[in-house]
């Protein structure tokens, strides 16, 4: 793609002014309405200390200011061009949270929006299909802040029902919880207080059944940090679509809500200064699993500073929707970081084409299923992105950059397939001296062999980048691939390209690969 019709549109800061944290993320926009993370920042402010509602003390204000101008240095720094900064609970129910959103103006020239809780909720859930891998059939999307928590009821397309609720855990904790660890009275208190603001979502779940809790911001994943921790199952590249049972939250529960301060502490995923507000999450989620009779959870690393950037892109960029309108997060995703990398995109499309075509003739013999396809040939999308850092070791850098790019829809180990099988399409095939590699689980690593020597005779067939390769046939023996390729031009250098690869492709198989030409238009038509 022409890197000029690729230069950012602009340059934006999304601020979520929470009651607990302030978020921000500092974003590039492009002109096909995709939007690409420059940087991400985090204070904790803990507005509420007083609960919810009450005057902000001075103390919360000076902490917010400062945080809020920490966030304000680090836009400018990144040479964001715009700050969209929307308030929540605390600040929106204070009685002097005007007060703070006038020093915001005066102090930091930063113009703060507080928005009402039904717009809080209907961003969140924008984030959450944007950046959720989403089934088809409804799911409930919570977000458990200090102050409220939103529900969602959702599938990938369409909202079914949304509520903001005055239910969050700084405020729960302000009203309900004075014994450290948390009284069985408390407890019992605090479930009969959500059976009743929860009626009208028990309602509408009961029309709109979800098997799903997709749980977003911090709490929830604190919940799911500790959770994995305890399970040693603690992600190492991203905690979106990290996942739990409603088994293993319930076992985590009964063993965490008996905790003190001081071992609450050690609890390895939990940040310091939510130690004493997480109780009534723990008891929120343990209601919602009980009463719902929700089996799964996952997690959403997007909330609402994601949902205000997509919010902004659909009003200024209406007509710019080509990569937000992709019909599932994991393509939008990959499409976003191709895009942002400058892909030879014709090249990696025709790969792709390839890579699938012969996949389709083999998936039943290496004993692959559909879920591998759509990683390879999202793989094949991507396996040249290193191109963006240097020619030489283009491979190594797709790598890095698939394993470091917070691609949203996948879960840890199809992150690590992907960029795996990218990572071989060229130059050494998998190897036990290879880190990355070596790591993986064995069922991994033949999934990675298989698909990336699919890879590296589909890449083969391109060797020109100028899809020569006009169509392809297959035809198997029990010891021989025979490849019939009908090229535009002379055939030499993508069979080349492709018999120099097939090592692998004829490992995995166990057979040998052949490449004739059978049509060749230029001479057909000479």
């Amino acid at each position: 793609m022409n890197n000029n019709n690729r230069s950012a549109v602009k340059r934006i800061t999304a601020i979520d002014l929470g009651t607990n944290s302030f978020h921000a993320v500092i974003v590039d926009i492009y002109p096909d309405g995709s939007f690409y993370t420059i940087d991400k920042l985090k204070e904790m402010v803990l507005l509420a200390e007083k609960g919810v509602g009450d005057r902000l003390s001075e103390q919360a204000m000076e902490r917010g200011l400062n945080a809020l101008n920490k966030i304000k240095t680090l836009a400018d720094h990144q040479g964001s061009e715009k700050i969209l900064a929307y308030a929540t609970s605390a600040i929106r129910e204070a009685e002097n949270g005007g007060e703070f959103i006038q020093r915001a103006i005066d102090e930091i020239g930063v113009k703060v929006n507080a928005i009402s809780g039904r717009i809080e909720a209907e961003l969140i859930g924008l984030a959450v299909q944007h950046g959720v891998n989403m089934p088809d059939e409804p799911s409930m999307i919570m977000d458990i802040g200090g102050g409220s928590v939103e529900f969602i009821l959702a599938d990938k397309k369409k909202f079914f029902f949304l509520t903001s609720k005055k239910v969050g855990v700084a405020r729960m904790t302000a009203d309900f919880v004075d014994h450290d660890p948390i009284s069985k009275t408390e407890i019992e208190n605090l479930k009969v207080h959500f059976r009743e603001q929860l009626k009208d979502v028990a309602q509408s779940f009961a029309m709109n059944r979800a098997k799903t809790l997709v749980g977003s911001s911090g709490t929830m994943q604190n919940i799911a940090m500790m959770i994995a921790a305890r399970n040693r199952k603690s992600p190492e590249l991203s905690i979106n679509e990290l996942e739990f049972s409603s088994k293993e939250f319930f076992e985590f529960y009964d063993y965490a809500i008996k905790l003190n301060h001081k071992k609450r502490l050690k609890l390895e995923g939990l940040e310091e200064k939510r130690v004493d507000i997480i109780f009534p999450g723990l008891v929120l989620v343990h209601f919602v699993l009980t009463t719902f009779a929700i089996k799964k959870v996952k997690i959403s690393a997007q909330a609402l500073r994601e949902g205000i950037i997509l919010r902004y892109i659909k009003k200024e960029f209406e007509v710019l929707k080509r990569v937000l309108e992709a019909d599932s997060p994991r393509k939008r995703s990959v499409m976003e970081l191709v895009y942002k990398y400058d892909w030879h995109e014709q090249h990696s499309t025709q790969v792709a084409k390839l890579a699938m075509q012969i996949f389709g003739h083999f998936k039943e013999e290496l004993e692959l299923t559909d879920l591998d396809g759509e990683l390879l040939e999202y793989a094949a999308y991507m396996h040249d992105i290193g191109y963006h850092i240097s020619h030489n070791k283009h491979h190594k850098h797709a790598l890095y950059i698939i394993r470091n790019s917070d691609l949203r829809g996948f879960k840890e180990w199809e992150i690590e397939v992907m960029a795996n099988v990218a990572r071989y399409h060229r130059r050494s095939t998998p190897q036990a001296r290879h880190p990355f590699y070596n790591n993986l689980s064995p069922s991994l690593k033949q999934k990675i062999r298989k698909l990336a020597g699919i890879l590296r005779v589909a890449d083969g067939l391109d060797r020109s980048h100028y899809q020569n390769v006009l169509g392809l046939e297959i035809v198997k023996t029990d010891s021989e691939t025979k490849l019939l390729i009908k090229t535009e031009a002379d055939p030499e250098l993508e069979i080349w390209g492709a018999m120099r690869k097939a090592s692998l492709f004829e490992e995995v198989t166990g057979k040998k690969l052949s490449i004739e030409e059978v049509e060749h238009l230029q001479h057909a038509t000479a």
